[in-house]
């Protein structure tokens, strides 16, 4: 995620003096020289460790344009009122300041939550969390009032050996079932998914998961941004452009 991040970043011909790394996690993401980082975590022991803040991302403790660049890498999508974190987010950037984000959503862990369904045919149970997809995204954007939204998605196949290596995967990164309302999963059900994820392997032996990233890019709004021209005032006509060609 944070690849794709200072991807996108690189792409953006300006200066960026206070920077807000919002889901900090070991503090990783490194500013441009001179740049003055604050660092917050939901984790206590991730905020401590990096001298950052501790803070839910729908609860920012920020006054109003307080940063030019915030940065959200990995935890938007656990995020229990994901419209009011991006509008926070919207509202501590100054005029023309830019937000990248990067979450799993869209069909992240079609395999699992397929198996896990097929392995409780009469009980409809939420065993994950809601999965934001890019449409989704874009629209929550606009929501938040930020110009220029963009939202897109790069999807990442990892393949294991069994339903188990995957599981642990999820706990270790802190991916597990965030819901409040869980219920436990029976032996019965976790061997029988377990079953349904093993017959989905290929001729190596792996099963094929899905992990889609979704990307947010949006920047607050300010008189001097590029604006689309206004609804019918185009001279030219389509249709003959086509035509000339």
């Amino acid at each position: 995620m944070l690849d794709g991040i200072v991807d996108r970043l690189g792409l953006v011909t300006r200066d960026f003096a206070d920077v807000l790394d919002l889901g900090c996690f070991d503090g990783a993401f490194a500013a441009a020289p001179g740049a003055r980082v604050a660092r917050v975590d939901p984790g206590f022991a991730f905020a401590r460790g990096v001298g950052g803040i501790q803070a839910d991302e729908d609860r920012l403790p920020f006054a109003d344009s307080s940063f030019d660049l915030v940065v959200a890498a990995g935890t938007l999508d656990q995020v229990g009122d994901l419209p009011g974190a991006l509008t926070l987010i919207r509202r501590a950037l100054r005029p023309d300041g830019l937000f990248l984000g990067a979450f799993t959503g869209g069909a992240t862990l079609a395999t699992l939550r397929t198996v896990l369904r097929e392995a409780e045919p009469d009980r409809a149970v939420a065993r994950s969390h809601p999965q934001v997809d890019v449409r989704s995204a874009g629209d929550l954007l606009v929501r938040a009032g930020f110009a220029l939204p963009v939202a897109d998605v790069e999807t990442l196949t990892v393949r294991y050996r069994d339903m188990a290596r995957l599981l642990d995967d999820l706990r270790h990164a802190g991916a597990a079932n965030v819901l409040t309302e869980r219920h436990a999963v029976s032996r019965a059900t976790l061997a029988a998914a377990a079953a349904g994820f093993a017959a989905r392997a290929d001729a190596d032996g792996r099963v094929s998961e899905r992990f889609d990233i979704v990307f947010l890019t949006g920047w607050a709004p300010s008189p001097d941004q590029p604006r689309p021209a206004r609804r019918g005032s185009a001279t030219a006509s389509l249709t003959d452009a086509l035509k000339s060609r």
